[in-house]
Protein backbone atom coordinates (compact mmCIF):
# COMPACT_ATOMS: atom_id res chain seq x y z
CA UNK A 1 0.00 0.00 0.00
CA UNK A 2 1.20 3.36 -1.22
CA UNK A 3 1.93 5.90 1.92
CA UNK A 4 -0.34 8.71 1.66
CA UNK A 5 1.66 11.02 3.64
CA UNK A 6 2.73 14.10 1.12
CA UNK A 7 6.41 15.05 1.20
CA UNK A 8 5.72 18.35 2.22
CA UNK A 9 4.00 17.21 5.33
CA UNK A 10 6.73 15.06 5.56
CA UNK A 11 9.53 17.70 6.19
CA UNK A 12 7.14 20.23 7.84
CA UNK A 13 6.91 17.58 10.17
CA UNK A 14 10.83 16.65 10.21
CA UNK A 15 11.42 20.85 10.74
CA UNK A 16 9.42 20.99 13.82
CA UNK A 17 11.14 17.74 15.50
CA UNK A 18 13.84 19.71 14.76
CA UNK A 19 12.71 22.87 16.39
CA UNK A 20 11.39 21.41 19.42
CA UNK A 21 14.85 19.48 19.82
CA UNK A 22 15.60 20.99 23.80
CA UNK A 23 18.34 23.66 23.27
CA UNK A 24 20.97 22.09 25.35
CA UNK A 25 21.23 19.22 23.44
CA UNK A 26 21.77 20.87 20.36
CA UNK A 27 25.97 20.52 19.33
CA UNK A 28 28.02 23.50 20.17
CA UNK A 29 30.25 25.37 17.77
CA UNK A 30 34.13 24.97 18.63
CA UNK A 31 33.57 29.09 19.44
CA UNK A 32 30.50 28.50 22.25
CA UNK A 33 32.70 25.35 23.47
CA UNK A 34 35.89 27.42 23.63
CA UNK A 35 34.04 30.18 25.69
CA UNK A 36 32.57 28.32 28.06
CA UNK A 37 35.25 26.30 29.17
CA UNK A 38 37.54 29.77 29.27
CA UNK A 39 34.51 30.83 31.49
CA UNK A 40 34.43 28.36 33.81
CA UNK A 41 38.08 28.57 34.39
CA UNK A 42 38.00 32.42 34.99
CA UNK A 43 35.12 31.89 37.00
CA UNK A 44 36.84 29.14 39.45
CA UNK A 45 39.33 31.52 40.62
CA UNK A 46 37.20 34.79 41.73
CA UNK A 47 36.81 34.85 45.34
CA UNK A 48 40.28 34.72 46.77
CA UNK A 49 40.15 38.27 47.91
CA UNK A 50 43.80 38.49 47.94
CA UNK A 51 46.90 36.84 48.56
CA UNK A 52 51.17 37.33 48.91
CA UNK A 53 53.37 35.23 47.93
CA UNK A 54 57.44 34.77 47.66
CA UNK A 55 58.92 34.15 44.07
CA UNK A 56 62.04 32.84 42.58
CA UNK A 57 63.02 34.19 39.33
CA UNK A 58 65.90 32.12 37.12
CA UNK A 59 66.80 33.12 33.82
CA UNK A 60 69.25 30.86 32.10
CA UNK A 61 70.95 31.68 28.58
CA UNK A 62 71.18 28.72 25.75
CA UNK A 63 74.56 28.24 27.17
CA UNK A 64 72.79 26.90 30.74
CA UNK A 65 74.26 29.78 32.41
CA UNK A 66 71.81 31.16 35.27
CA UNK A 67 71.49 34.00 36.89
CA UNK A 68 68.47 34.58 40.08
CA UNK A 69 66.11 37.33 41.71
CA UNK A 70 64.12 37.13 44.65
CA UNK A 71 60.74 38.50 44.25
CA UNK A 72 57.75 39.41 46.35
CA UNK A 73 53.97 39.19 44.69
CA UNK A 74 50.88 40.90 45.89
CA UNK A 75 47.39 40.23 44.62
CA UNK A 76 44.18 41.98 45.91
CA UNK A 77 40.70 40.94 43.51
CA UNK A 78 38.85 43.92 42.17
CA UNK A 79 34.80 42.83 42.28
CA UNK A 80 33.57 43.87 38.55
CA UNK A 81 37.22 44.54 37.05
CA UNK A 82 40.54 43.24 36.74
CA UNK A 83 42.66 42.56 39.47
CA UNK A 84 45.83 44.29 40.94
CA UNK A 85 49.27 42.88 40.84
CA UNK A 86 52.39 44.22 42.54
CA UNK A 87 56.05 42.68 42.28
CA UNK A 88 58.85 44.06 44.17
CA UNK A 89 62.68 43.08 43.79
CA UNK A 90 64.44 42.19 46.29
CA UNK A 91 67.94 40.33 44.84
CA UNK A 92 70.57 41.30 43.32
CA UNK A 93 71.06 44.19 44.42
CA UNK A 94 71.28 45.89 40.85
CA UNK A 95 67.27 45.46 41.12
CA UNK A 96 66.57 45.53 44.62
CA UNK A 97 63.72 48.48 45.16
CA UNK A 98 62.29 48.05 41.83
CA UNK A 99 58.50 47.68 41.34
CA UNK A 100 56.11 46.60 38.68
CA UNK A 101 52.43 47.28 39.16
CA UNK A 102 49.83 45.89 36.55
CA UNK A 103 46.29 47.53 36.68
CA UNK A 104 44.08 44.55 34.82
CA UNK A 105 40.68 45.70 32.85
CA UNK A 106 38.39 43.03 31.44
CA UNK A 107 38.53 44.59 28.16
CA UNK A 108 40.67 47.57 27.68
CA UNK A 109 44.67 46.99 27.64
CA UNK A 110 46.30 46.71 31.44
CA UNK A 111 47.71 49.87 32.66
CA UNK A 112 51.12 49.31 34.16
CA UNK A 113 53.84 50.87 35.63
CA UNK A 114 57.91 50.11 36.43
CA UNK A 115 59.80 52.13 39.53
CA UNK A 116 63.04 52.52 39.04
CA UNK A 117 64.88 53.13 42.24
CA UNK A 118 67.86 54.06 40.24
CA UNK A 119 66.22 57.02 38.40
CA UNK A 120 63.51 57.78 41.50
CA UNK A 121 60.90 57.86 38.78
CA UNK A 122 57.96 55.84 37.51
CA UNK A 123 58.15 54.70 34.22
CA UNK A 124 54.22 53.76 32.12
CA UNK A 125 54.65 51.02 30.12
CA UNK A 126 52.09 51.64 27.19
CA UNK A 127 50.54 49.02 25.45
CA UNK A 128 52.06 49.13 22.55
CA UNK A 129 55.45 48.26 24.19
CA UNK A 130 53.76 45.80 26.70
CA UNK A 131 55.23 42.53 24.18
CA UNK A 132 58.79 43.66 25.98
CA UNK A 133 60.61 41.77 27.80
CA UNK A 134 60.24 41.73 31.09
CA UNK A 135 62.81 42.69 33.43
CA UNK A 136 65.22 40.32 31.06
CA UNK A 137 62.60 37.90 31.20
CA UNK A 138 60.98 35.43 28.40
CA UNK A 139 57.98 37.11 29.79
CA UNK A 140 56.68 39.96 28.08
CA UNK A 141 55.00 42.79 30.39
CA UNK A 142 52.19 41.07 28.52
CA UNK A 143 52.85 37.62 30.12
CA UNK A 144 52.58 39.25 33.72
CA UNK A 145 48.98 40.87 33.25
CA UNK A 146 45.88 38.94 34.30
CA UNK A 147 44.52 37.10 31.78
CA UNK A 148 40.68 38.22 31.25
CA UNK A 149 38.06 36.10 29.00
CA UNK A 150 37.00 39.34 27.09
CA UNK A 151 40.22 40.25 25.82
CA UNK A 152 40.42 36.86 23.69
CA UNK A 153 38.14 35.01 21.39
CA UNK A 154 37.87 31.21 21.95
CA UNK A 155 37.46 28.43 19.75
CA UNK A 156 37.96 24.75 21.46
CA UNK A 157 40.04 23.19 19.13
CA UNK A 158 40.29 19.37 20.72
CA UNK A 159 40.46 17.08 24.04
CA UNK A 160 43.56 14.98 24.07
CA UNK A 161 46.04 13.41 27.17
CA UNK A 162 48.62 15.64 28.76
CA UNK A 163 50.39 13.29 30.89
CA UNK A 164 48.45 11.65 33.49
CA UNK A 165 45.37 13.70 32.59
CA UNK A 166 42.80 14.94 29.90
CA UNK A 167 42.81 18.44 28.64
CA UNK A 168 40.98 20.81 26.76
CA UNK A 169 42.77 22.20 23.96
CA UNK A 170 41.58 25.89 23.28
CA UNK A 171 42.89 28.42 20.73
CA UNK A 172 42.55 32.03 22.03
CA UNK A 173 43.16 34.92 19.61
CA UNK A 174 44.13 38.71 21.46
CA UNK A 175 41.51 41.45 20.89
CA UNK A 176 43.97 44.30 21.01
CA UNK A 177 46.12 44.90 17.93
CA UNK A 178 48.89 45.59 20.49
CA UNK A 179 49.47 42.01 20.97
CA UNK A 180 52.55 40.62 20.86
CA UNK A 181 50.67 37.37 19.78
CA UNK A 182 48.65 36.32 16.98
CA UNK A 183 47.06 33.25 18.77
CA UNK A 184 47.40 31.27 22.04
CA UNK A 185 47.37 27.49 22.45
CA UNK A 186 46.15 26.78 26.15
CA UNK A 187 46.10 23.07 27.48
CA UNK A 188 43.37 22.99 30.18
CA UNK A 189 42.95 19.85 32.29
CA UNK A 190 39.31 18.77 31.99
CA UNK A 191 38.61 18.00 35.60
CA UNK A 192 40.36 21.24 37.36
CA UNK A 193 40.59 23.45 34.46
CA UNK A 194 43.89 24.19 35.46
CA UNK A 195 46.02 25.71 33.07
CA UNK A 196 48.53 23.33 32.28
CA UNK A 197 50.73 24.51 28.90
CA UNK A 198 50.33 27.76 26.77
CA UNK A 199 52.00 28.12 22.85
CA UNK A 200 52.40 31.47 22.24
CA UNK A 201 52.82 32.16 18.61
CA UNK A 202 54.21 35.89 17.06
CA UNK A 203 52.78 37.90 14.74
CA UNK A 204 54.21 36.17 11.94
CA UNK A 205 52.52 33.01 13.39
CA UNK A 206 55.74 31.31 14.29
CA UNK A 207 55.46 29.54 17.89
CA UNK A 208 57.72 31.68 19.39
CA UNK A 209 57.21 30.41 23.41
CA UNK A 210 55.98 27.68 25.24
CA UNK A 211 54.94 28.02 28.59
CA UNK A 212 54.84 24.67 31.17
CA UNK A 213 52.72 25.16 34.34
CA UNK A 214 53.50 22.95 37.00
CA UNK A 215 53.51 21.31 40.82
CA UNK A 216 49.57 23.14 41.93
CA UNK A 217 48.61 23.41 45.54
CA UNK A 218 45.01 23.29 46.42
CA UNK A 219 44.60 26.18 49.04
CA UNK A 220 41.58 27.15 51.12
CA UNK A 221 40.07 24.23 49.82
CA UNK A 222 38.82 25.85 46.62
CA UNK A 223 42.29 27.60 44.74
CA UNK A 224 44.93 25.84 42.71
CA UNK A 225 47.73 27.78 42.31
CA UNK A 226 51.21 26.82 40.58
CA UNK A 227 54.32 25.83 42.36
CA UNK A 228 57.17 26.27 38.95
CA UNK A 229 56.18 27.57 35.97
CA UNK A 230 58.92 27.37 32.86
CA UNK A 231 58.68 30.02 30.13
CA UNK A 232 60.87 28.61 27.17
CA UNK A 233 61.62 31.31 23.58
CA UNK A 234 62.37 28.91 20.86
CA UNK A 235 63.61 31.19 19.07
CA UNK A 236 66.60 32.38 21.01
CA UNK A 237 66.96 29.50 22.82
CA UNK A 238 66.53 31.06 26.34
CA UNK A 239 64.51 30.02 29.33
CA UNK A 240 62.88 31.61 32.76
CA UNK A 241 61.60 29.42 35.76
CA UNK A 242 59.85 31.23 38.56
CA UNK A 243 59.47 28.89 41.28
CA UNK A 244 56.54 30.24 43.88
CA UNK A 245 57.02 29.74 47.79
CA UNK A 246 55.26 30.71 50.76
CA UNK A 247 51.32 31.57 49.62
CA UNK A 248 49.58 33.59 52.34
CA UNK A 249 45.98 34.21 51.46
CA UNK A 250 43.92 37.21 53.47
CA UNK A 251 46.95 39.45 54.02
CA UNK A 252 46.14 42.62 55.42
CA UNK A 253 46.27 44.60 51.81
CA UNK A 254 43.95 46.98 50.49
CA UNK A 255 43.64 48.81 47.20
CA UNK A 256 45.95 51.31 48.72
CA UNK A 257 48.82 49.60 48.46
CA UNK A 258 48.63 49.41 44.41
CA UNK A 259 48.76 52.45 43.11
CA UNK A 260 51.49 54.83 41.76
CA UNK A 261 52.86 56.18 44.72
CA UNK A 262 52.43 53.05 46.30
CA UNK A 263 55.41 51.52 44.11
CA UNK A 264 57.92 54.13 45.09
CA UNK A 265 57.78 52.78 48.92
CA UNK A 266 57.40 49.58 48.01
CA UNK A 267 59.83 47.53 50.16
Amino acid sequence: MRNSISRPVLLAGLLLAILAWPAGLQAESAEEAGLRIATEARERQKGFGNFIAGMTMTLRNKRGQESHREVRLKVIEVEGGGDRTMFVFDRPRDVRGTAFLVHAHKEEPDEQWLYLPALKRVKRISSSNQSGSFMGSEFSYEDMGTVEVEKFTHRHLRDEACGALECAVLERVPVSRDSGYSRQLVWLDREELRTMQIQFFDRRDAHLKTMVVEGYKLYLDRFWRSSRIEMTNHLTGKSTVLVWADYEFGADLDLGDFTRTALKRAR
